[in-house]
């Protein structure tokens, strides 16, 4: 991060991440899973301030070092919890409007939040019309395998796009019935959003609707 700037998103990976708002721009509760540096979560406290925000870390050290990296104490519509994020997920009490999985240790993505039991619990979690965001390493030799269960819990409304940077894939899985019909709204809500956010969707957004039109072409 910039310490200058805390809640700008240097990282390619985490503005694509931020398309989700192009599929539900005005969610009322955002769960994340894997705190790190805490820049989506900063971002989202300061340009998404109406919203509800709880990031679940399971690394306490992670945690400790929050003041450093510029994460805001706890308040309101703000909270860090120490936990694991599978487990968190599994409590389908708060109904989230879009649920960010960015979770990773030494071997890659943790074999809890890659599950499909994990995806259909991200189903559950999510309200009609809420989305889940994942993080993936364009290296893993298993993410397709991933996607497909993905696919399985979701009834086959994903998308995968490329992000900014090379290196990771972001998926996107959906939960309503309104799904095919987004792909009319994606250049409205990207107008719509761009006063408020210090990123451009725009990349984003043209991924998007490609991976819309490839996705009910084959459909058809």
């Amino acid at each position: 991060m910039h310490k200058s700037a805390p809640d700008k998103l240097i990282l390619g990976y985490t503005r694509t991440m931020m398309g989700f708002l192009i599929l539900q721009p005005k969610p009322k509760r955002i769960a994340m899973i894997g705190l790190g540096g805490g820049s989506l979560a900063k971002y989202c406290l300061r340009h998404i301030p109406d919203a509800h925000f709880t990031a679940v870390e399971i690394n306490p050290k992670v945690i400790e070092l929050r003041d450093r990296f510029g994460i805001p104490p706890d308040g309101p519509n703000f909270q860090v919890l120490s936990g694991d994020g599978a487990v968190y997920v599994s409590n389908h009490t708060k109904p989230v409007d879009v649920l960010l999985v960015d979770g990773f240790n030494p071997d890659g993505q943790p074999t809890q939040l890659c599950s499909t039991g994990f995806y259909n619990d991200c189903y559950a979690k999510l309200r009609t019309n809420g989305v889940l965001v994942i993080n993936m390493l364009c290296s893993d030799w298993q993410c397709d395998a991933y996607v497909a269960r993905i696919q399985t819990s979701f009834d086959n409304q994903v998308v995968v796009i490329d992000a900014e940077e090379s290196g990771n894939k972001i998926v996107f899985a959906y939960k309503g019935t309104d799904f095919p019909r987004l792909a009319s709204k994606i250049r409205d809500r990207v107008r719509a959003l761009r006063p408020s956010h210090s990123i451009s969707l725009h990349a984003t957004a043209q991924q998007l609707s490609e991976q819309f039109k490839q996705l009910y072409s084959c459909r058809a």
